[in-house]
């Protein structure tokens, strides 16, 4: 995950959109804090984590209209605690053009294909969402 991806900043979160977009408006919600275990959280944490989870489930079922979600928190290669928030797709979706299908639809999301889409097309997803939770009740840090 690169911090170039970066969504928004809370108080002890921040959203990043993930480089892999095989899953139209995956994101991985991040917490500032170096804890490994979701279950070493802060009460804090705990309460901005779900007010931040739920904003950004509402406005990607907004924005992508998802049939569901899958999420992660895995640790195997940033061990950093971080939740991956993924979008999951009946049939295909089209956003600026670009044609996004989900292939694993039913199954499991990983290992998924390595999917390359250009920075400017990452941007305006990135982008797409900011402008969606910069209008969002949530105040970022």
């Amino acid at each position: 995950m690169t911090e170039r991806l970066l969504i928004k900043e809370y108080s002890t979160w921040i959203i990043l959109l993930h480089e892999n977009q095989c899953y139209l408006g995956r994101c991985v919600i991040k917490c500032k804090r170096n804890v490994i275990d979701l279950f070493d959280i802060t009460k804090e944490e705990e309460e901005e984590f779900f007010e931040i989870a739920k904003n950004l489930r509402d406005i990607l079922k907004q924005l992508f209209k998802p049939d569901l979600f899958n999420y992660a928190s895995l640790g195997n290669v940033n061990p950093q605690l971080h939740i991956h928030f993924i979008p999951r797709y009946k049939e295909k979706r089209i956003f600026e053009g670009f044609e996004f299908f989900d292939k694993s639809w039913g199954q499991n999301y990983a290992p998924y294909e390595d999917f390359k889409i250009s920075q400017e097309l990452m941007l305006k997803i990135s982008d797409k969402i900011k402008e969606n939770l910069d209008s969002s009740v949530i105040k970022p840090k």
